[in-house]
């Protein structure tokens, strides 16, 4: 457990569900983790695990209906997030945590300019005239990389490239100076040379802040290269936890073991090319549906009798490597 002095997010037995025509949707179920300041924490799993709804709870916009956290804490800098009233939370969202979406595209206001759009955000929580809060919105734009920032702050979300709104997304989230980030694949809508430059600008400034890091991806790649710790979610829960060199040298779930197979490798010299990837059979049940043990045992090539049966506890194998799996000691072993 970090220091609490240095801690700036605290997530205990987070529950997050939907209520549908269907069933009860537990789309986070008893989530737990922290992070420290200027620590980057990475979030993974395949589409419909829990990740950006996890999100969506510690910025408490979970649309209500039909979505409600209906339990646990989330703790920034001490303050219990789900205890505030929403317009004490109006002051702390964009001000002491930020969020970078998914979709550039579609997150800035099309009719509104680029600069205005920060300068909304900057005003909204900071006494500042309108002349110091463009200056603010301009330097944001100079330090997220945008050439000529004066001019590009007067022109509309339209007039920019994808990789170009996707920094004026960054400037804003970071325009307040948060302790904390949430970045939900920040990089998804983005050409692959794009995506190294975006990861590379979030984590300067990330240095240079002191900010706090949830960055939300399903890219193991993108987590080798920028996360110190990591949590593998699978069916709304946390399965694994380590810090990312525990993660790849020696990973304790079959989940986590399926996704790092499933990574395109380069074959070595003389080696025949591996004709088709490793996949994970089957998909993610139905979170209205779960079976009674491990959700994920339907699709593991180690389950037991006793895996459909008891949902495994989450153990922790030294140095803070967390897994929840009844056969966590075997996974190294078999592969």
């Amino acid at each position: 457990m970090a220091d609490s002095s240095d801690l700036v997010l605290e997530v205990k037995n987070l529950k997050t569900v939907f209520f549908t025509n269907s069933g009860l949707f537990k789309a986070v179920d008893d989530l737990s983790f922290t992070v420290k300041r200027g620590e980057t924490l990475a979030i993974v799993g395949e589409s419909g695990c829990g990740k950006s709804v996890t999100a969506l709870s510690l910025m408490r916009l979970v649309p209500d209906p039909p979505g409600r956290i209906v339990g646990g804490s989330v703790s920034l800098e001490a303050t219990d997030l789900l205890a505030l009233s929403e317009a004490e939370m109006r002051k702390v969202r964009g001000n002491r945590i930020s969020m970078i979406f998914q979709e550039p595209m579609t997150s800035l206001n099309p009719v509104i300019r680029i600069g205005d759009q920060i300068v909304e955000a900057v005003r909204l929580h900071r006494n500042l005239s309108s002349k110091q809060a463009r200056d603010i919105a301009v330097e944001m734009l100079r330090l997220v990389r945008i050439p000529e920032p004066a001019r590009r702050a007067r022109e509309y979300p339209h007039q920019l490239s994808g990789g170009m709104r996707q920094r004026a997304m960054i400037a804003m989230a970071l325009a307040c100076r948060p302790a904390l980030l949430i970045a939900d694949e920040p990089t998804t809508a983005l050409d692959v040379t794009i995506q190294a430059q975006i990861l590379a600008l979030i984590l300067d400034l990330q240095k240079e802040l002191g900010t706090g890091l949830v960055l939300i991806t399903h890219d193991l790649g993108v987590v080798a290269q920028t996360a110190q710790r990591v949590i593998v979610m699978y069916a709304g829960r946390k399965v694994e936890e380590a810090s990312v060199e525990a993660l790849f040298a020696a990973p304790k779930h079959p989940y986590t073991r399926g996704l790092m197979a499933s990574i395109p490798a380069v074959p070595a010299p003389g080696v025949a090319a591996q004709e088709r990837l490793n996949e994970i059979p089957g998909t993610v049940p139905s979170l209205v549906r779960l079976p009674a043990g491990c959700a994920f045992a339907p699709r593991c090539k180690l389950a037991i009798k006793r895996c459909e049966a008891e949902y495994p506890p989450l153990i922790d194998w030294g140095g803070g490597h967390l897994a929840a799996c009844w056969r966590a000691a075997d996974v190294a072993e078999v592969a």
